[in-house]
């Protein structure tokens, strides 16, 4: 039996964003993209991405969608691959903090949050290893319908990927 791929191959596989240009009915993305193009992005792309957050800096998903969806000049990026790839990119980076890689070489995943500014269930150790690293850069994590989040993500999001109006 083969053996798996770690998260860190998987951000290192050298795969390259793609542009779809006709969205199937119904495929995530469609309505968003209201007839324009989607990219699938690659994990070193959203890696690279979310290596720009500073300490006390935070984004959601749909604010990396939105950079990536700028930089490749399409209506949207795909909203499956861009969660998987952040996925990926914060287990390789837990893998690396594994293998002895300082912290400040690490990407920092736990600066990303789904929408509304709750923590991510999905990411590893969750949701508490991404609130104690939030909480240690200075960011405050409480509860809010029984998840929890950071209140003031908005304020908190870099100017470089807030989503344009």
């Amino acid at each position: 039996m083969p053996q798996r791929k770690s998260a860190i191959a998987h951000v290192e596989s050298g795969r390259v964003p793609h542009i779809v240009h006709m969205i199937p009915k119904g495929a995530p993305g469609y309505r968003e993209a209201n007839g324009g193009a989607m990219v699938v992005s690659s994990p070193a792309e959203v890696d690279a991405l979310v290596r720009r957050l500073q300490p006390g800096e935070v984004a959601t998903l749909d604010d990396l969608r939105a950079a990536i969806a700028r930089h490749h000049d399409v209506a949207v990026a795909c909203p499956v691959s861009t969660a998987i790839f952040l996925n990926m990119c914060a287990r390789a980076a837990e893998e690396r903090r594994a293998m002895g890689v300082p912290a400040e070489a690490l990407t920092p995943w736990w600066r990303t949050l789904k929408k509304g500014g709750f923590l991510n269930p999905k990411f590893p150790g969750a949701p508490d290893l991404q609130a104690d690293y939030l909480a240690a850069e200075g960011v405050r994590v409480s509860p809010l319908r029984r998840q929890l989040a950071v209140f003031d993500f908005a304020a908190r999001r870099p100017d470089w990927c807030a989503v344009q109006s």
